[in-house]
């Protein structure tokens, strides 16, 4: 690479050896990759415009000496998108807009804005173009041997079914922005050779892939299986199921299965031979909590022993936090080469949560939509499809629906409790032509669940004191409670504060604590000997323990389902002639209603159970009818079309900014408390000092969230217990503090309980 020269323009300043890095090879590059993303779009020649022009501005004398320190507060970005728009090319002027400060509005009056005619200043307040005169920019680029030309398919035809559009939009910003982020990375890390771009992550061979599931279903789960002869015929026939349903094309898919019944492995056999059949790069795997994806990452990478590093690939904000990093890391680059993979999911197989995949299909930033590209021709697959809510599914059906509708993908909603979105077509169908028909991947599901029973339900009438449940637990050995709130919780755990082998989980407790009660309480399980788990929700979702007794505090017909999951989940009391026990019971709460569930959502559910509780008489939830009929008298309850007004508003605005901001799967309003874990006592001393001496940095943000606690923050000031920690810039002190940290003062967090503020529980994540 060269040296800089005096009669050439260029889009870098010097990397490590000296060398500068010139417009047009960098234009050239970022084009040819960003087509290259697209490649299987019909879009693609606009992708390839986007990276030509996307820097437009930095052929400006201007730009030139900001790269040397002589000038600042520079727009060159708007005069790209300027001319884009010229090119009838409406998706790359918002991306090129957007490739620094993030895709802001589309409407006429953003747009018109943008027109040559009008461009007159920067986009964002405190800036200047760096060039105005955009056609001596045009002028400088051409003699540098770029050609523009008006995209033949445009991206997107119009803004009529507006999150189809801004879907489209997002993933040619997607393609430009990793483009521009790999491009710009590989002149900084270049060499004497030229340019050095990162290593590829590994191609899916899924007929490679194939084998080794099967090899790993043959000697470790058929052979080695705990579960009885009608669970392990149960599996057999969902395994075979998703077999047989993979040559079906791509498109929305529902697979609804009993929990117990092997979905996590057959789903990923469906994945793998549709990948197969249909020719599709990648797998994308998401789930609503952490500890299912670290559960489900651990049996992965058994399957997949032997397999490239980094086959299968997590997401999340926990990924690379244990032993497993720390060997990598001792090992080579294995743990860095995952972080850059990560960045935009350049993987076969990638496992991350409901909040990383979908909050980025709505965002506007250019770190959260630069994996975006990765989704078309893929399988993505939604486990415990339930966890959606109500407030999001017409927009988040709407553009999985145009994901799969137009880019070759195929979405799967898997889950025991299968919500009824299908009656949500229509609404769907006004933001992507489509609208929602999945087809049944398990067209015999019925049946799958009366063999598979595992569970008889108890609904009691009477309300139940936290001293008398306690009383009835002390002659439970092993037992399962799940509550609504953490302060009914701490209440029980308080009644049962004399008694042996009483175990506590919710998110009071940081992550780390979480997987050693887990570790625990399976193994007291395993030794039969006296265990009794007190819980919030976060058991309900995927956890694998095994109770013979689960009870359930009366909420949500599909959250008192999750829970019967945990109970005699092999099935091994049924080969004694007995079911395990779900008993459900009303908490004896003297507040209202709306104040004994976590949210108002959640009280409404709760309600519509109790209605169709009613109606029944008794509810079983070995019948898949049931939750259909459920979920729609909840629909027609809570109208999910009208749930969210400001979201709805913002889309139709086509306003990426506010979309972003509308769209959140879990309660942003939340600080991260570092706290100081018995068991991990030293690790909480190490950050503590570091973050108080050299300030937090991302790599410290990485290892304090083993050790963290969410919690709501105050509307007034922040509590005297969590100091906020200091920021380092510039690898010193003096970055002021963080306003998303903070570290845990004084003795408030105990063994069993995790955080105990002197507060109390109104602070708490529910």
């Amino acid at each position: 690479m060269p040296k800089m020269s005096t009669d050439m323009y260029y889009a870098h300043s010097a990397n490590h050896i000296g060398d500068w890095h010139p417009l047009t090879v960098h234009l050239g590059s970022v084009a040819n990759l960003a087509k290259d993303f697209a490649s299987e779009s019909a879009w693609r020649d606009e992708a390839h415009l986007a990276g030509l022009l996307h820097d437009l501005g930095k052929y400006a004398d201007r730009f030139q000496r900001r790269l040397h320190g002589q000038d600042s507060g520079l727009d060159h970005w708007s005069q790209g998108a300027s001319l884009a728009l010229t090119n009838r090319a409406i998706a790359a002027a918002l991306a090129i807009q957007g490739h620094h400060i993030g895709l802001q509005r589309g409407d006429n009056d953003a747009l018109k804005r943008l027109h040559p005619a009008t461009l007159t200043n920067a986009v964002l307040p405190g800036l200047q173009l760096s060039d105005a005169n955009l056609d001596a920019l045009a002028a400088r680029a051409q003699a540098d041997g770029l050609q523009f030309a008006a995209p033949a398919a445009p991206c997107m035809q119009g803004w009529h079914q507006a999150v189809a559009a801004m879907l489209d939009v997002r993933l040619l910003f997607s393609c430009l922005t990793d483009a521009d982020f790999l491009d710009t990375e590989a002149h900084f890390n270049g060499d004497a050779n030229g340019k050095r771009p990162r290593a590829a992550g590994p191609a899916l061979d899924p007929a490679a892939a194939l084998a080794a599931l099967d090899r790993f279903m043959a000697d470790s789960i058929r052979k080695g299986s705990l579960a009885t002869d009608d669970v392990r015929t149960a599996r057999e026939t969902l395994w075979r199921a998703c077999g047989d349903a993979a040559n079906s094309k791509p498109g929305a898919f529902t697979l609804t299965a009993p929990t117990g019944s092997g979905k996590t492995l057959a789903m990923l056999r469906f994945a793998l031979e549709h990948a197969r059949e249909h020719g599709l790069k990648r797998i994308v795997l998401a789930v609503p909590f952490l500890t299912v994806v670290e559960q489900t990452a651990t049996i992965y990478r058994r399957v997949f022993a032997g397999f490239p590093a980094n086959f299968v690939l997590e997401h999340h904000s926990l990924a690379g936090l244990g032993e497993e990093s720390e060997r990598e890391d001792a090992e080579g680059g294995a743990s860095r080469q995952r972080r850059l993979l990560a960045e935009n999911w350049d993987a076969p197989i990638v496992l991350t949560t409901n909040v990383q995949l979908l909050e980025s299909l709505f965002s506007n930033r250019p770190s959260a939509c630069r994996k975006l590209h990765r989704l078309m021709r893929s399988v993505v697959i939604f486990d415990e499809a339930q966890s959606l809510p109500a407030t999001l599914a017409v927009p988040t059906l709407a553009a999985l629906s145009h994901l799969s509708g137009v880019y070759q993908s195929s979405v799967v909603f898997a889950t025991a409790t299968q919500p009824a979105f299908d009656t949500l077509s229509a609404a769907v169908s006004k933001h992507a032509g489509a609208g929602w028909k999945p087809t049944e991947i398990v067209t015999g599901h019925a049946k799958l669940f009366t063999n598979l029973k595992r569970v008889e339900v108890e609904w009691r009438d009477a309300k139940t004191s936290w001293h008398a449940l306690a009383e009835e637990l002390k002659t439970q050995p092993q037992a399962l409670v799940v509550c609504n709130l953490k302060r009914h919780a701490l209440a029980l755990l308080d009644a049962l504060k004399e008694t042996d082998g009483v175990f506590h989980l919710s998110t009071n407790l940081c992550a780390d604590h979480r997987r050693a009660v887990l570790d625990r309480v399976r193994k007291r399980l395993a030794l039969k000997q006296p265990c009794r788990l007190i819980s919030t929700q976060c058991v309900e979702a995927g956890v694998d323990v095994d109770f013979p007794v689960v009870y359930r505090a009366f909420g949500p017909l599909d959250a008192v389902a999750q829970a019967a999951g945990r109970c005699n989940r092999e099935g091994r009391l049924n080969s004694q002639g007995a079911y395990g026990r779900v008993i459900v019971f009303e908490p004896d709460d003297a507040s209202e209603a709306r104040h004994q569930y976590p949210t108002f959502a959640y009280c409404q559910a709760a309600e519509v159970t109790r209605a169709i509780l009613a109606e029944h008489g008794e509810l079983d939830l070995n019948n898949p009818a049931i939750f259909r009929k459920y979920y729609e008298k909840l629909y027609d309850v809570t109208d999910p079309a009208t749930l969210n007004n400001a979201l709805e508003d913002a889309i139709k605005a086509r306003d990426f900014v506010e979309v972003a901001r509308r769209y959140r799967l879990i309660e942003q309003n939340t600080f991260q408390l570092l706290v100081p874990w018995a068991d991990r006592r030293d690790e909480f001393e190490a950050l503590r000092d570091e973050a108080q001496h050299s300030g937090i940095s991302a790599r410290w943000m990485r290892r304090a969230q083993a050790l963290a606690v969410s919690v709501y923050r105050p509307r007034d000031a922040m509590p005297a217990w969590a100091i906020p920690a200091k920021l380092k810039q510039f690898g010193r002190t003096g970055g002021g503090v963080s306003d998303e940290w903070f570290i845990l003062e004084g003795d408030y967090y105990d063994d069993t309980l995790g955080l105990v503020p002197p507060e109390g529980p109104q602070l708490f994540i529910a």
